[in-house]
Formats: structure tokens, sequence, C-alpha cells
């Protein structure tokens, strides 16, 4: 299996391995597989009576072809522990009304980013075995609050590699900030910056298209790579959950083998939702794929009209890891919805214009297979209290946001097909905003929120977030966003 850009460029192809360790194409484009292979329903049967680690190596195998199965293999079984994933990785629980939950948090960071950042390290060091590399990769993160917690400690101390996360500084919950500041390990290093996500993701995007930064980095010999969803590693083992949670809803009986289940997923980058419309591809039995947004609704706007339009208000809301402009990975889905010239052009637009709009026959193709809706603060508040008094199910403000959005799309569309509804955190990662929907009343200090939660439910606090709770912050520091080309250089050369 070959990779090319979605812009163009590496029209020969290269490895996984090679995808995996560069991260972004040469022109700024997202690596995509040349091809989506394809599986069907017997492949289905047979997932469904082997292991999570089983399935994961199964289906990677299909698209990272330059890595062995025993490799794979061995590097999900490590990723998907018991010690790791308690009580186990994905499980799905019920809720009334034909709805179903998939649960993506029970990972060592209470946060869906596990899933793939457990064994996107692993994946990582093999690419750079595979691929010669003798330099030290320094990984690149911009995060809206998860994915910097979840490669922190995914490359914790990985050897030959350094990592690096900018998060804005008033933009994620003060949970998530404590995970951050709080992270151990002699490779890390965290940032805030002054602005929000889509500042931290443009200035890191600008810092990987520097020739200049390129040439000192390797002079110091020194290479950028990411571990956001724009890199391939990071997003083909999200893949694997949706086609595992498929076999799960088969194995308990929830449904017949080649029945279509709808799956709805709160959105901000797009890479989680689009590694589900892979699934679809692939041959999962996928029907309608459900976009959840927040007040910063500009995918349901994009699903609706086909204009993308980044120009506009931006709102700092009680799901801040949605809180996002520019949805990277939507290239992807433009790549293989319309091709490679037509995602070209319109990422061109996006750059030069901040926005672009899509023919009335691009929408159409979309909206084949995606639906979009938003929820406000007040819907959002409004379903975390209805879903804990009607459902006794204590959920965060993202999952909020998606169980939403599935009750209006069911309810519009008359939908007859099981809902899978993707849970993205714990509650107790945002536990002020939930103890706020509930009572209409918080703590004064965001971390004294979730043991209030506790005294309020009796759900227990996942045992990460009580450890991270009690350590003192070490990475204090705060820049403005301007400076942080110096401070990649200045971490990567020391």
């Amino acid at each position: 299996m070959k990779y090319i850009s979605t812009r163009g460029a590496h029209t020969e192809g290269v490895s996984s391995a090679y995808a995996i360790k560069t991260g972004l194409a040469s022109d700024g484009g997202l690596f995509m597989p040349e091809s989506i292979p394809a599986i069907d329903l017997e492949f289905i049967k047979e997932l469904s009576a082997l292991s999570y680690p089983e399935r994961a190596a199964r289906v990677l195998s299909l698209f990272l072809t330059d890595y062995t199965y025993d490799e794979l293999l061995e590097d999900a079984k490590a990723a998907y522990s018991k010690e790791k994933f308690i009580p186990q990785p994905a499980p799905i629980t019920s809720l009334s009304g034909g709805r179903y939950m998939l649960e993506l948090w029970h990972g060592p960071t209470s946060a869906f980013k596990d899933m793939a950042l457990q064994i996107m390290p692993r994946l990582f060091v093999r690419a750079l075995r595979k691929c010669g590399e003798e330099r030290e990769a320094l990984i690149l993160v911009a995060t809206s609050g998860d994915t910097g917690k979840a490669a922190l400690e995914g490359y914790r101390d990985v050897p030959g590699t350094k990592i690096k996360v900018f998060y804005p500084i008033d933009g994620v919950s003060q949970v998530q900030k404590r995970q951050m500041q709080t992270q151990e390990g002699t490779n890390v290093s965290v940032v805030g910056i002054k602005g929000n996500f889509d500042d931290a993701q443009s200035g890191v995007k600008k810092i990987f298209s520097d020739q200049d930064i390129a040439r000192t980095l390797d002079e110091g010999g020194v290479f950028l790579s990411s571990a956001n969803s724009i890199n391939w590693g990071r997003l083909v083992p999200q893949i694997v959950y949706y086609i595992s949670a498929y076999c799960d809803m088969y194995k308990g009986g929830i449904i017949k083998i080649g029945e279509k289940i709808d799956v709805c997923v709160p959105t901000g980058n797009f890479g989680n939702i689009f590694a589900a419309y892979i699934a679809k591809m692939m041959g999962a039995p996928i029907g309608r794929l459900v976009c959840a947004s927040n007040k910063n609704n500009i995918l349901t706007d994009f699903l609706k009209t086909g204009e993308y339009d980044k120009n506009r208000v931006f709102y700092a809301t009680m799901s801040p890891s949605m809180d996002i402009l520019i949805s990277s990975n939507l290239e992807r889905l433009l790549y293989v919805t319309l091709g490679q010239k037509k995602c070209a052009e319109y990422m061109r637009k996006l750059a030069a214009e901040g926005k672009y709009s899509l023919e009335a026959s691009e929408l159409a193709l979309i909206n084949e297979s995606f639906v979009g809706y938003y929820a406000d603060e007040d819907d959002c508040a409004k379903t975390i209290k209805d879903t804990y008094e009607n459902e006794n199910r204590l959920i965060d403000t993202h999952t909020s946001v998606a169980v939403f959005a599935a009750n209006r799309y069911m309810k519009d569309y008359e939908a007859k097909s099981k809902m899978l509804v993707v849970s993205t955190a714990s509650p107790y990662k945002f536990a002020g905003d939930v103890l706020l929907s509930l009572t209409g009343e918080k703590p004064c200090d965001d971390l004294d929120a979730p043991k209030a939660l506790f005294s309020m439910t009796g759900v227990a606090v996942p045992s990460p977030l009580e450890t991270v709770l009690s350590k003192q912050p070490i990475h204090l520091g705060v820049i403005d966003k301007d400076n942080m080309a110096d401070s990649v250089i200045d971490f990567a050369l020391r």
C-alpha cells in the first residue's frame, strides 16, 4: 500500500512507514492511501471472535503493508493491555430508544485520543527504523485539550524522540490543563499560548512548512513530525474501533450481520468521524454519519450549504476540544470524495481567502453519507442533565453534544437503524461544567469540581485523573503565538 498527498505531491507513492515518520506531505497536504482496502461480512464475523488487539492488528495490516502482522500484533497487545485500558478498550453500553454508546475514554488519560496515541508511538519508532532514520524526531503538537496529554503520555521517554505541545492557555478545561502541566518525562515540553486552538494549529503548520526551520533542525540532527490527526499513524488506529464496535454489536446480538447502523460523532478536527467514514468505505455496514458540533458550528453550516468559511466569531464553550474553526481532516474527505485536483483548489482558496464553496453536485455527494447538527450551550447542559436523570448516565460535555445531535437526527429522519453515539471523554475531565449542568452551580475552583461531582453522583473518578489532581504543575510556560517557532528551536537543540 502506497501513500500520496491530498494535494498532489508524492505521485509515485511512499510507504506507510514514511508517511507516519513524516506526518505531513511536502506540499502541505495530508497523506492518504492510494486505495481503500475492502472488507466483507465474513471478515467481520472472523474479527468478532478475536480480542481487541487482534482485531487492531488485522485491520492495521490492511493499511500498513510494510509492517508485518506480528509487529502490529505485538504493538497492539502492548498498547491495549488490561493495565492501560480499564475495564477494556472501546466498550459498548446501551441507552434507550435504539441508541448505544461507544465509550472510547477508558485509557490512561481518560479521552478517546488514547485509542490512537497508545499505539502510534510504537508504530512511529518502527517507522524510524524502517526508513533508516538516524536523526532525533521532534513530535510537534497543537491541542485543544485531549490530544496534548494523550500524546505526551504516549511519547514520554520514547527513545529517539522529543515531544512539544502547544495549547491555548484559556481554551482548555482546568483538568486538561493540570494533566498537561504535570506531565513527567525527560523528553517533553508543554507551553501555553495566548490565543485559541486555531492559532496553535496554524502556528504548528507554519513551522512545519518553514524550510529555514527545517534546515536549522536538520543541522542539529533533528526533524519534525506530528501526533495530531493530520498524521496517518494517528488516524488509522481510529478506523479500528468503528469496525470493532460493529463486531461487538453483532456478537452481542444487538444487530444482525449486515444490518446497517448510524454513527454520531462529536466533531472538531474531523479526524474521528472521518475514520468512521473510511470504515464505511471499506465495507463496514454503516449508514448515516451524524456530525455533531458545538456552538462553533462551522461543520454544520458546511454540510448544509457547501460553504466553508472560517471568517466567523470564535466561541469558547464548555466543550473546548471542539472549539475549532479549521477542521484539518475535512481535507481528506474532499480528497476521497472530489479528487486531488478539486481538493488542492479548495485548500488554496481556504489559505488565501479563509473560505471556499462546493458546487451543488459536490455537496450532494458528501450528503449521501453525512448530516450535521449542532448543540448550543443550553442544549449541551440540558442534555447532560436529562441523560443523568432519565438514563442514570453521567456524560461529559462533548458526549452531550453527540447525544443531542443523535436525538435530533433520529427524530427528524424517523431513523429506524440502531444509533451508535461516540463518547469521547470521561465526565471528570470537564467536571465543573458537568456539575453546573446538573445543579446550576459549581465550585469557584474547577479543580475542586471532581470531588463535588463524585459526592453528588457516586460515579468513580478514573484513577489516572485522581492521581493527576494531586500533583503540582511543572510546565508553566506561556508565550505569544508569534514566538512558537523560537520555542520549538530552543527545545529541539538544547
